[in-house]
């Protein structure tokens, strides 16, 4: 049997990582957190370009792992496309193999976060600025409207969120 893999993507500061976590709780399901966090929290340095291959191989792994623990369903805080969206903003390019990570890799599912929750602050998130919001949802709507796989874009109040990402999983599930 196959694991349908939903992806939540988006911008900083949209909620990703607590409507992942919400929405695999809700579902039963195991979510795969995003592993830059992990990697950046204990960088002692600025990251770099190649950095970002390392947090992409990092995030297939742990995608891979969890994967062998899921039953019918996995949740991913984000996939490379976030990688790639990030290193072409910063960096005018992205390593090929990510490139090529992202045309091997099949999802099912995007869940695309809206910009329409506040900012919250953390070392990480570099663009608090509501244009670059909205120039980085711009991109990700881009992505998923171009990925050929179904997506739902989600907003509203964090409990409105996880209620519309429920109800998005469960009629794709059917």
């Amino acid at each position: 049997m196959s694991i349908k893999k939903i992806v939540v993507i988006g911008p900083e500061s949209t909620g990703k990582s607590t409507l992942s976590e919400a929405l695999a709780n809700a579902l039963g399901t195991l979510w795969v957190p995003e592993y830059a966090r992990t990697y950046l929290d204990t960088l002692k340095r600025k990251y770099t370009q190649a950095d970002l291959l390392t947090i992409a191989e990092g995030q297939l792994s742990t995608e891979d792992k969890y994967t062998l623990s899921a039953e019918k369903l996995l949740i991913c805080d984000t996939d490379l496309n976030v990688i790639k969206v990030w290193s072409e903003y910063k960096y005018n390019g992205c390593h090929a193999a990510i490139l090529r990570h992202i045309a091997a890799r099949r999802y099912d599912l995007y869940l695309l976060t809206g910009i329409d929750i506040p900012w919250q602050n953390d070392p990480q998130r570099e663009h608090p600025e509501p244009a670059m919001r909205s120039y980085f949802y711009n991109i990700y709507l881009d992505v998923v409207q171009n990925s050929g796989v179904p997506w739902v874009a989600i907003d509203g109040t964090p409990e409105e969120r996880v209620q519309k990402s429920l109800l998005s999983v469960q009629q794709f599930m059917q």
